[in-house]
């Protein structure tokens, strides 16, 4: 049986992968700045020295991907970040994401490690790069 064809979809999917980077990484920014400047709302738990290079690493990494800067390696470094914080955080009080409330970092991990297989979409500074370098050079 062939898949449900939406036509021209398609065409959109570099545009559509740069949205989803988009709103992904600005959510995922709002996590570091809630543990590091209790903005938009105050970190619940002590900052460890762990959570605070956590939150370095969502601040500055979220910043990246948000402009779609170094995206591939920054989204490998950030799926690592996700699955330390799932297995450390989550994982010894259930299996089930749901119950153990970590579906976020759960689904931030396998987002960003998509990106960084995938790369950061149409709309972003490397997309603008490597545009910029395939151009024909005139004299």
């Amino acid at each position: 049986m062939p898949a449900l064809q939406i036509p021209y979809i398609r065409d959109f999917a570099p545009h559509l992968l740069s949205v989803l980077r988009i709103f992904a990484a600005g959510s995922f920014f709002t996590h570091g700045t809630m543990k590091l400047f209790g903005w938009p709302a105050p970190f619940e738990y002590p900052l460890s020295p762990m959570l605070y290079i956590a939150g370095v690493l969502e601040v500055i990494g979220g910043l990246l991907l948000v402009i779609g800067l170094l995206a591939r390696p920054v989204a490998f470094l950030l799926s690592g970040l996700m699955a330390v914080a799932y297995f450390i955080a989550h994982s010894s009080d259930s299996f089930f994401p749901v119950l153990n409330h970590g579906e976020a970092a759960m689904l931030y991990c396998f987002l960003f490690l998509y990106i960084s297989a995938a790369g950061p979409g149409a709309w972003s500074l490397d997309a603008l790069q490597e545009r910029k370098s395939e151009a024909p050079q005139t004299a």
